[in-house]
């Protein structure tokens, strides 16, 4: 029995002395590939900084050779450094002097390309980025797994042109890992399902292997760097009886200690876990945005509190579902769409976001801007999608109030327009009445004076008839004119369209002009119009527009009330511009023109040079014309005076309204 248990107490001995070996080998292999990848990582980047410090918009293109050619002797892991321009055409390529590469020209300038991919990557995320691996041809029949790095060549805010370097995936093991590897090491990089790429390290081969993979996170890739380790089997003592003594002595000692530094790491581990754990909750807890998880059947696997708080629905109503409750009914089938879209793989980008419109539990519906991406496990497999969602309801309702407040600022601009407009009303409208009184008492004088009408003789009578019909008519045709300048005013202060209309520039400025010639009779202007032949209709609001030129039109007119009569004229142009596509419309005068001190604060809302001015009609201007994605500018116009321009898309171009 003593036997037994001595033999017995060996063998676990031996047992727990090969576990212990292999778990220190284990431990050795994983600390020297997550240094493997600390070096790698940190060569990269060292790279990187060495390549943006050879920035081609500040250097001549002989420079940037010499420079690059010099790079190229130290950096042997690099096989080719391009500069492309913005359009990605190739500007200078330099290639290292140590191997030849069969490089094809057309291939690399196609959209598909490496290069080309990894440069949209760096040119969206205004970062540097990486390419997925793929095999060239070296020379002859050998070949070797590369990948391309691009870096965007920022100049005043705006991507001027590329840097684009060629790695070696053998040659970054040789250059950033080779000198630390041992002799029973092996190191590789593999895609996640294990294919490898690119091998380092002996042909020697033990009885036992281990394995260490750790994930190499690149800007647009990922791969998985795998280190081998072989080594024999742990040794017996050669002596059995040695062995047993020996054994005996250090058994109870040896397993002793195992088990509590086995334990001391398990709690270790246990404890780092729950911090960790901990950490996220709290940190998940306190976030205000709310994040939903779904696995790969579209089954939700996780919301937060946020979430929870957002829908009225708690977590236990969620989870598991795959038709969420908070759809709301007139949308489910669109957004079950939606979902079968997303589990067939067509995200948006992660940096996208889409609205959509969520159902609180008691029914309210509320709009939430969502952002997506795909949910990657450590080994870079996707096990779902993750969600993050933010009601934007405020937003909303302060976007409403901001949209009601600029309506009033323009009504109010509006009726200020109407105002300065009401003494150039009193006045059209005198001359009308006073010539309705003379006619009318004309009449009536002409009544007293013939007495008693049937003592005339026929002859005298119709004289008298048609004289009277001839006021009356003169007298109807005044009263006529009075109406409209009333209608043209009460017309332009009442119509406030909500849409765009289709409409011709003559007729726009047909219904401004009956106004404009009011001011330009009362200031002694002389009104021009020209308006080219045949140009298309337009779309635009019709009454904002009329406001734009009167504004701009009553403007030119007050600044030419103190210049000699001779240069009081007024030109309203509407001619076609091939450039744009657009009908472009322009308002010149021949005034005193516009001070440098006034034109830095021309359209500053509330910002005026006359006693009884607002400020308002030039900043409203600007505005109107912005929403039709044009743009109000002025300048001088020779020999005096001042031109102010701005188009409208025409009928066309719908879609180019904001």
């Amino acid at each position: 029995m003593l036997v037994v248990l001595v033999v017995g107490m060996l063998i676990i001995m031996v047992w727990l002395a090969g576990r212990y070996e292999a778990s220190q080998v284990q431990d050795k292999l994983d600390r020297d590939a997550a240094q493997a990848v600390v070096e790698i990582r940190s060569g990269l980047n060292r790279n990187l900084q060495d390549l943006q410090a050879i920035n081609p918009l500040h250097v001549t293109p002989e420079q940037w050779s010499v420079r690059v050619a010099e790079l190229l002797q130290v950096r042997r892991e690099l096989l080719r450094v391009e500069w492309r321009g913005e359009n990605m055409n190739i500007r200078q390529v330099a290639e290292t002097p140590y191997r030849s590469v069969e490089w094809d020209a057309d291939l690399r300038e196609e959209s598909f390309s490496h290069a080309v991919t990894a440069c949209s990557n760096a040119h969206r995320t205004n970062s540097p980025a990486y390419s997925s691996s793929y095999f060239q041809i070296l020379g002859g029949t050998m070949g070797a797994e590369l990948m391309e790095v691009c870096l965007p060549q920022m100049e005043g805010g705006h991507v001027r042109g590329f840097m684009v370097a060629t790695y070696s995936l053998q040659h970054i093991l040789i250059s950033q890992v080779s000198k630390n590897l041992t002799q029973n090491q092996e190191i590789s990089f593999t895609e996640p399902d294990g294919t490898r790429l690119a091998v380092l390290g002996a042909a020697w081969r033990g009885s036992r292997v281990f394995t260490s993979q750790q994930l190499l996170d690149l800007p647009g890739n990922t791969m998985v760097l795998r280190m081998d380790s072989w080594h024999r089997a742990p040794s017996v003592f050669p002596n059995v009886l040695t062995a047993l003594v020996t054994g005996m002595a250090i058994a109870l000692g040896s397993v002793l200690v195992v088990l509590v530094r086995d334990n001391r790491r398990r709690l270790r581990a246990e404890r780092d876990l729950g911090d960790a754990l901990a950490f996220r909750k709290a940190m998940e807890d306190s976030l205000i945005t709310g994040l939903r998880a779904r696995d790969l059947q579209g089954r939700i696997s996780y919301v937060n509190p946020a979430f929870c708080a957002m829908v009225g629905f708690s977590a236990e109503e969620l989870l598991g579902q795959s038709f969420a409750p908070y759809w709301p009914p007139e949308l489910a089938e669109e957004y079950v769409r939606r979902q079968a879209r997303r589990l067939s793989g067509a995200m948006p980008p992660a940096r996208e976001g889409h609205e959509s419109v969520f159902m609180r539990k008691d029914g309210t519906r509320f709009p939430v801007l969502i952002f997506e991406a795909p949910l990657i496990n450590a080994q870079g497999q996707q096990t779902g999608w993750m969600s993050a969602f933010i009601d934007i309801t405020e937003q909303r309702r302060m976007e409403d109030m901001s949209r009601a407040s600029h309506e009033r600022l323009q009504a109010t601009a509006r009726l200020a327009t109407v105002g300065e407009m009401a003494s150039l009303l009193s006045h059209e409208l005198t001359q009308p009445l006073m010539a309705m009184s003379s006619y009318a008492n004309g009449s009536l004088n002409m009544l007293q004076h013939d007495g008693n009408l049937e003592l005339l003789d026929k002859a005298t009578l119709i004289q008298r008839l048609n004289d009277l019909k001839s006021a009356m008519q003169r007298i109807a045709f005044q009263a006529d004119r009075a109406g409209k300048v009333i209608k043209s005013v009460r017309d332009f202060v009442r119509r406030r369209s909500q849409t765009h209309d289709t409409i011709t520039a003559a007729e726009l400025l047909d219904a401004v002009m009956p106004l404009v010639r009011m001011q330009a009779t009362k200031l002694g202007v002389k009104v021009q119009v020209d308006v080219e032949p045949r140009l298309p209709p337009m779309v635009c609001d019709s009454t904002m527009i009329e406001q734009v030129l009167l504004n701009l039109a009553r403007n030119a007119m007050q600044s030419m009330e103190n210049v000699e009569a001779a240069y009081k004229k007024l030109t309203i142009k509407a001619l076609w511009d091939e450039p744009s596509g657009r009908v472009v419309f322009s308002v010149e005068d021949q005034g005193a023109g516009i001070p440098q001190e006034v034109a830095e604060q021309l359209f500053t809302p509330f910002f005026t040079t006359k006693a009884e001015g607002m400020g308002l009609g030039l900043s409203m201007c600007r505005t109107v014309i912005e929403q039709h994605s044009g743009e109000l500018r002025y300048s001088l116009n020779a020999p005096r005076g001042t031109v102010f321009t701005f188009s409208l898309p025409v009928a066309g171009d719908r879609e180019k309204l904001s």
